[in-house]
């Protein structure tokens, strides 16, 4: 059962969070993180990221994804707007980083995303955001507003008890790298991006 094992206060250059490592164990070197922007009012509707890891795109700006470029908007916006971002440690679409880079190696070889998690005997997409509904109950919040694109993560709320209020999109224009892996999220995935 997840619980907050630590929180403090980072300042960021989107403002100032409130960052709570949440997990089942204190021992957890890699908990899930919830930065919460201040002045957030989990009474009304909370604007809501589930992000996961990417430390590929996020710590080292790689052009094959939009990971970190989506988690700086989404710093921004609740920062502005309040809400809370929750980051889901499921680096790779949950098949780890050393795996991701394999599958790197497959895409190198012209296949593309989701034939390289096959082909490493993996599924397409192995999240889950069963944890991100948790961590929502934890913080009594009962309704929010979904930044994504994703419809899987639409879809985890049925049955959730969370109220879904609305969504917010998060779409990142593609670069020259990126653009054939963001017609997979939209062809395959069926994630809500516009054709570029």
């Amino acid at each position: 059962m997840l619980q907050i094992q630590a929180r403090s206060d980072i300042p960021t250059d989107y403002g100032v969070f409130t960052v709570y490592a949440f997990s089942d164990s204190e021992d957890d070197w890699n908990p899930h993180l919830v930065w919460v922007a201040l002045g957030t009012d989990f009474a009304k509707p909370v604007n809501v990221r589930f992000h996961s890891e990417c430390i590929t795109g996020e710590v080292f700006h790689s052009k094959k994804c939009e990971c970190g470029q989506q988690l700086s908007v989404a710093m921004e916006y609740v920062s502005k707007h309040g809400g809370i971002i929750i980051y889901l440690r499921q680096e790779g679409r949950n098949i780890g980083i050393i795996n991701k880079l394999k599958a790197y190696a497959l895409q190198e070889k012209g296949f593309d995303t989701v034939e390289a998690n096959l082909m490493l005997g993996f599924p397409d997409d192995a999240r889950t955001f069963d944890d991100a509904i948790e961590v929502l109950k934890v913080l009594d919040i009962k309704a929010i507003n979904l930044i994504t694109n994703n419809p899987d993560k639409i879809n985890c709320l049925k049955n959730s008890g969370i109220q879904l209020n609305g969504r917010v999109p998060l779409e990142i224009k593609p670069n020259e790298v990126n653009k054939s892996y963001l017609d997979k999220k939209r062809e395959y995935f069926g994630h809500l991006l516009k054709e570029f």
